[in-house]
């Protein structure tokens, strides 16, 4: 599927001003990865920078990557889904990172150079909270400020699409692959369990996930009800396909936090062990919460959960995530046309799960610890005028979508 091209006056070519409607560029903006044994400290230090993390805990998950080569696939699979959208769309498709190269105030600095002045990001991540959202609106407002080009490039974020029937249906299809494979090991559907996972993250992260003037921001928070959501949804999708209703939970995998902090949970190899002492003969693993097969997926499903499943003498199975599945793919490439005719701000989506808006809401997935300027807000004027960010004083720029916003 080819994007049709978009209007005259958005088409017109990059004018160097940023308050044109319409966009020069898409930015794809991803976690980063190393890309060798001798980047896997550094980068890890990147992604625990201003934590106090000591280098002995580093070293530890350092293992987890020299185990895969020393190396992350993420940057790779990042890349194909680049290439994957620039054959569908009829503007640049740019790509940088957080953590790791090509970094993502490289890349607004040369799309700057290169008369890139209207961009449109598209996160790896499909949800709401601070980590899958909000982080990444901080990544491009940090960008803009590091190169001095806040007011003279504008960044918009494509709104969390965890709701698309497209994000799901890879989901669907290897849940049902596994079914058949369970029955074909002599387990019944009746003898399975579903196990949807996703990130953990800190449980006062999941509570202000989300916004509270959209109405999704109850307990729980919008990124469990969101996950629990996009779940039943794949589960009425197979049970429709294989002919009967699974049993199925939600399961967190991947915490990174001090005990001390409470995370959500229940973690997945808990689950699982639990599962099989209430005598479940098979699981099978959906991560529902990640876009690509990186390390954090291979590592701790493919490795750690199959060999919880394994000593408990279980069926395991693990789905595979969308990559660059042709219809995630076509899904992302129709979530950016809707943007490129203008943003629309409506709600919907799946039931139990409010459609995340275009821009999202003023303090909206604050983060406590730090403020940052961010993008693609709509946070009043008083919330950022002459922000203090790594003490220097910000001016407001005044251009919608390029703003520091104050949590």
């Amino acid at each position: 599927m080819t994007v049709s091209p978009p209007s005259a006056a958005q088409t017109a070519g990059p004018t160097g001003d940023p308050t044109v409607p319409g966009y020069d560029a898409v930015l794809l903006a991803g976690f980063g990865g190393p890309e060798g044994p001798d980047d896997v400290m550094p980068f890890l230090r990147n992604v625990t920078r201003g934590r106090g993390i000591p280098d002995e805990r580093l070293v530890e998950v350092s293992h987890h990557y020299q185990a895969l080569g020393g190396r992350s696939p993420i940057n790779e699979q990042n890349r194909n889904l680049q290439a994957a959208l620039q054959a569908e769309l009829d503007v640049p498709v740019l790509w940088g990172n957080r953590n790791w190269a090509p970094y993502l105030a490289d890349v607004v600095g040369q799309a700057h150079t290169d008369g890139q002045v209207r961009l449109l990001g598209v996160a790896t991540s499909a949800y709401s909270s601070y980590s899958s959202c909000r982080q990444y609106r901080e990544d491009f407002g940090m960008a803009l400020h590091s190169t001095d080009l806040v007011g003279r490039v504008r960044i918009d974020k494509v709104r969390p699409y965890f709701d698309r029937p497209g994000f799901r249906a890879p989901f669907v299809d290897g849940t049902a692959a596994a079914i058949a494979s369970a029955r074909a090991a002599g387990v019944a559907v009746p003898e399975l369990q579903i196990v949807f996972t996703t990130h953990s993250i800190p449980t006062t992260m999941a509570d202000t996930s989300g916004s509270a003037e959209l109405g999704d921001h109850g307990s729980g928070g919008a990124y469990v009800a969101q996950h629990l959501a996009v779940a039943a949804a794949v589960i009425d999708e197979v049970a429709a396909r294989v002919g009967e209703v699974p049993a199925w939970q939600l399961a967190y995998q991947s915490r990174s936090g001090p005990p001390s902090v409470p995370w959500l949970e229940p973690d997945v190899n808990d689950v699982i062990t639990a599962l099989a002492q209430a005598g479940t003969r098979g699981v099978i693993v959906v991560p529902i919460g990640f876009v690509s097969d990186h390390v954090e997926v291979i590592w701790d499903l493919d490795r750690e959960a199959a060999d919880t499943a394994q000593a408990a003498g279980l069926f395991f199975a693990r789905v595979g995530t969308p990559g660059t599945d042709p219809r995630f793919v076509a899904e992302l490439v129709a979530l950016i046309r809707e943007r490129l005719a203008g943003p629309d701000g409506s709600a919907g989506g799946l039931a139990g799960a409010i459609r995340r808006p275009d821009f999202c809401a003023s303090r909206c997935c604050v983060n406590a610890r730090v403020t940052r300027p961010t993008t693609a807000a709509v946070d009043s004027a008083a919330d950022w005028q002459g922000l203090d960010v790594d003490g220097e004083r910000l001016a407001a720029s005044g251009i919608p979508g390029v703003c520091a916003t104050s949590p």
